[in-house]
């Protein structure tokens, strides 16, 4: 990770740590990078969409000014999600693409994600070039002049072409289904809808009236309770939330329960074996999925890998040996055959159709796993990497996970972006997550380690 960038963008609250001229920079920089080397005539095109945000007309029409200025095309997608964003760049032949969003984060966050002309996150290369940059360390770069100034192209067609090629995707019309959809009051809030509607759904909606500020307000993937309470009252046959820029989705089965991403992932997974279709056999996690899913895999006979927390290593992983299945436990999966990013309207749509396909509710989909409890606790450190090493701290760890053998996990890492270190425990009864989440803390702070 960069100075500025992180595992999903430059990401901060809007004029303090993500600021105007950031974005400037940042359009004055990619303007010019990518029009280097092109034939007259051939003007760089770049494709940027946003979110709901208050801040992000601000920021649309910053990193406007700065592409321009450097002669290229920014063709505007308007308010749509972070897939949409990826799916135009690698289909239209874009040299690039800014997706301007903060994601779940609240409104007065925003965030400014780059997406290369394959529709992936972009190489750290380039970022790093981007930093050198903004801080000065590059020099500067010419204006555009005269017929080489750049322009502003309307591109709501790139949304609308997006929503049909997701709804080309279904493989069983929707009708006489009953589905609840929160869109976060967010980037989904006028996709979504569409495509449910066009597939036959009965949709009843939710998070969808955005002011600019309620983005993620008490709605949305990362707070699901209305949608379930939503889907028991109206008795639907399921329901699906998305975040702000609806690259994350998780479900509610009919009686309200959510099914997150690690069912999500077993339920494909399983999906995809049945059909001979599970490339390697494997579907890629986090380090952070739970260790009920990776019993129910092995019972199902299906392998796993185990990346680093973050999509970016999911994807990477994904890319590198082919496999068709993974994400988070946030509800950030990537279906490596229909897309290059985590898109939460794709996975609503991929649920649908095991359901469908499968004639089974996602209750039943879910039932053979069994989630473990899971308590994670934070102790801030005066020395992350110190604690974690101390002797007595790992031997401590190393006894709790003697003691639950193939019953739980412990898991110990540091935050990386506080002086933070976080202590997780799965086990079968929630008593035994807190005791040895505990036993591990108070060796910490009796080698004082605890920040005062």
């Amino acid at each position: 990770m960069g100075k500025y960038f992180g595992t999903d963008g430059f990401r901060g609250e809007a004029n303090k740590n993500l600021t105007v001229e950031h974005a400037y920079k940042i359009g004055r920089f990619l303007g010019w990078y990518y029009s280097r080397g092109k034939e007259e005539g051939d003007p760089c095109r770049v494709a940027i969409g946003k979110d709901t945000r208050l801040s992000s007309y601000m920021f649309e029409y910053s990193l406007v000014a700065g592409l321009t200025a450097s002669g290229a095309e920014a063709y505007l997608l308007h308010v749509t999600t972070t897939p949409s964003v990826s799916y135009v760049v690698r289909t239209e032949n874009f040299d690039c693409g800014i997706m301007i969003s903060a994601s779940h984060n609240p409104f007065y966050d925003n965030g400014i994600k780059l997406i290369n002309a394959s529709g992936e996150k972009m190489d750290e290369d380039t970022i790093l070039k981007i930093e050198a940059y903004i801080d000065g360390i590059s020099g500067e770069i010419p204006f555009a002049v005269r017929e080489k100034i750049g322009k502003t192209v309307d591109f709501a067609a790139g949304r609308n072409r997006y929503i049909g090629y997701l709804i080309s995707l279904a493989t069983r019309s929707y009708k006489g289904k009953r589905i609840g959809l929160d869109c976060a009051n967010g980037s989904a809030w006028m996709i979504a809808k569409s495509v449910f509607d066009a597939l036959g759904a009965k949709t009843y909606v939710i998070g969808n009236e955005p002011d600019g500020t309620n983005i993620n307000r008490e709605c949305g993937s990362t707070h699901v309770e209305k949608l379930q309470q939503l889907v028991r009252e109206e008795h639907l046959d399921a329901g699906f939330a998305f975040d702000g820029d609806a690259d994350r989705c998780m479900c509610v089965d009919e009686n309200g329960n959510v099914i997150d991403g690690d069912l999500i992932i077993y339920i494909y997974g399983c999906y995809l074996k049945e059909r001979g279709k599970l490339t390697g056999n494997k579907v890629v996690t986090t380090i952070m999925s739970n260790f009920g899913l990776y019993k129910a895999l092995d019972e199902a006979g299906i392998e796993y890998e185990k990346t680093a927390v973050g999509d970016k290593y999911v994807y990477e992983n994904m890319a590198s040996n082919g496999y068709r299945i993974g994400g988070e436990q946030s509800g950030h999966i990537i279906f490596k055959k229909y897309a290059n990013t985590g898109d939460g309207i794709l996975t609503a749509i991929k649920m649908m159709e095991v359901m469908l396909e499968k004639k089974k509710t996602l209750a039943e989909l879910a039932k053979p796993v069994k989630i473990y409890p899971q308590v994670l606790k934070n102790i801030r450190v005066t020395d992350k990497a110190k604690a974690q090493a101390d002797p007595d701290v790992r031997g401590m760890v190393e006894q709790v996970a003697e003691e639950l053998g193939s019953n739980g996990r412990i898991l110990v890492r540091e935050s990386g972006t506080e002086p933070v270190v976080r202590v997780m425990v799965e086990a079968p009864e929630k008593e035994l997550c807190e005791k040895y989440v505990d036993q591990v803390i108070d060796v910490m702070i009796k080698k004082g380690y605890r920040e005062e």
